[in-house]
C-alpha cells in the first residue's frame, strides 16, 4: 500500500495534531490490495508473499493510516513498516517491546515513539515525503516521531507481526482495521 501526506502553510508533509490526514487524498483500497496470512494454518514455504500490483511508490508523500491492536505478550517484533530502501531492507520499522509490561512502540529497537499500547486499539498514521525524504509517525493523532528515510527504492507499506531481532516473543500478534491509504 502506498500513501501520501498533505499540504500546509507550514510544511508540505505535515497534518495537524488533530488529523493528520487534512488535504490528503483517499486512495481506494479494495481486497485486491490485501493479502491475508494464517501462519497458524499455513505450511511454512506459505505463510509470507507479496503481490505486485498493490501501491508501490518511488516518490511524493505517502500516508498509511490503520487502528492497530497488540495484546500483551507480544514483544520484540514490527507491526508496521516501510518496506524498500536504498540502503537496507526497510525504511521504517515500528516494533513493539514489553518494556516494563506497557507495551511500548519504538524505532527499530532504538526510540521510543509511544509508550502504554498494550491491550488497546490505537490510530497508527505514518507519513513518508520520499522526495524530502523524511518520515513523520503519529499516534492517536499526535505527532510522535520524525526520521529521515533509508533513501529512495520500491517503496510499500506492510502491518502485521515479523520477528525481527532475536529474543523476540514467541507469541506474537497485532490486528489491524480500518486501513487507509493517502496521496498528495
Amino acid at each position: 500500500m502506498i500513501f501520501e501526506a498533505m499540504f500546509t502553510a507550514q510544511d508540505d508533509d505535515q497534518g495537524d495534531d488533530h488529523d493528520p490526514t487534512n488535504g490528503f487524498t483517499l486512495v481506494p483500497l479494495t481486497s485486491q490490495n490485501f493479502k491475508f496470512d494464517k501462519p497458524f494454518n499455513e505450511p511454512l514455504k506459505n505463510r509470507y508473499s507479496y503481490k505486485h500490483g498493490g501501491y508501490d511508490y518511488s516518490s511524493g508523500v505517502w500516508q498509511f493510516e490503520g487502528y492497530a491492536f497488540v495484546p500483551k505478550g507480544t514483544s520484540g517484533v514490527t507491526i508496521v513498516q516501510i518496506h524498500g530502501a536504498a540502503h537496507g531492507a526497510t525504511s521504517l520499522q515500528l516494533r513493539m517491546y514489553d518494556d516494563g509490561g506497557i507495551g511500548d512502540v519504538r524505532y527499530y529497537k532504538y526510540d521510543l515513539v509511544a509508550s502504554d499500547l498494550y491491550d488497546k486499539w490505537f490510530r497508527v498514521n505514518i507519513i513518508h515525503n520520499v522526495d524530502k525524504g523524511k518520515i513523520k509517525v503519529f499516534i492517536d493523532g499526535v505527532e510522535k516521531f520524525v526520521v529521515k528515510d533509508q533513501g529512495p527504492g520500491d517503496l510499500y507499506f506492510k502491518f502485521g507481526v515479523y520477528a525481527a531481532p532475536a529474543n523476540s516473543s514467541n507469541y506474537m500478534e497485532s490486528r489491524w482495521k480500518d486501513i487507509k491509504l493517502y496521496k498528495k
